[in-house]
């Protein structure tokens, strides 16, 4: 998103200076304007006069030609009618797909994510190292969300409400230990249809859903420690603790009952 508002920010106000630039230019060489070609680091004219673009920008510094200003974007075509739920929210979506595998231990609930391959839509990527960097940690953060992250609150009391899973402490969060062993990313690279910069995407959040991928592999993983056929219930997140108790609620056996917190 920084690209995208920003980065059309700073373009709008480069088109500025280079009309400007490509106005003195046809002046210099009485052509026209709309003519002049900015290319490999030259500055051409129909007529065929050229320069350096340093040699421009001096001629233009010399000539009293404004070589600074500001630009402003706000992104356009997007509107929502949050009555009828009608609209264009946004300017573009981004798509990907993964696949996950894992494995779990029946008697612990622990589970494990061995692999993920991953394929996302970046547009055309204005730098890969840093897409491909976003989407291992959207994904791995999706991980979480889905596997380890639970909430607890006090059920009663005086602190009824309260918080228990308020800080690193209480609320697990994936670590590099949780990083899928086999983590394999490619960008789908094909050019943004909307106009971005480069006609790249923004990459920050849309790779965070694709840790669906390891729910459902979760739930594939439980379905096959129960008889066949057997409903399964198999709530996020899939915690050891959720894992456990879906296979035993499968397998038909006794469970005790949640544990609730108290102060």
């Amino acid at each position: 998103s920084g690209a995208d508002l920003n980065g059309k920010a700073v373009q709008n106000a480069c088109i500025k200076i280079r009309e400007r630039l490509a106005k003195l230019a046809a002046e210099i060489s009485q052509s026209e304007a709309e003519q002049v070609q900015f290319e490999d680091s030259m500055v051409s004219t129909a007529n065929g006069h050229s320069w350096t673009f340093p040699d421009l920008v001096q001629r233009a510094y010399m000539a009293r030609v404004q070589l600074w200003d500001s630009g402003f974007y706000k992104t356009p075509e997007i509107h929502y009618d949050q009555v009828n739920h009608l609209g264009r929210p946004f300017f573009y979506y981004a798509y990907g797909a993964a696949v996950s595998e894992v494995a779990i231990d029946t008697l612990t609930g622990e589970m494990k994510v061995l692999r993920a391959d991953i394929l996302h839509d970046v547009g055309q990527s204005i730098n890969p190292a840093i897409d491909i960097g976003q989407i291992e940690g959207g994904f791995v953060q999706g991980m979480g969300w889905l596997t380890t992250e639970e909430l607890y609150w006090q059920p009663h009391g005086p602190h009824a409400g309260r918080l228990f899973t308020h800080a690193p402490s209480t609320y697990k969060i994936p670590t590099s230990v949780d990083i899928p062993h086999i983590f394999n990313v490619k960008l789908f690279n094909n050019q943004n249809q909307a106009d971005t910069i480069y006609r790249s995407k923004a990459v920050g959040e849309p790779p965070f859903m694709l840790a669906l991928s390891v729910f459902s592999a979760i739930r594939q993983a439980v379905q096959a420690a129960i008889p066949e056929k057997t409903p399964l219930v198999l709530n996020a997140p899939a915690t050891a603790e959720e894992i456990l108790r879906a296979i035993a609620i499968g397998r038909g056996q006794a469970l005790a009952a949640r544990p609730q917190a108290k102060m």
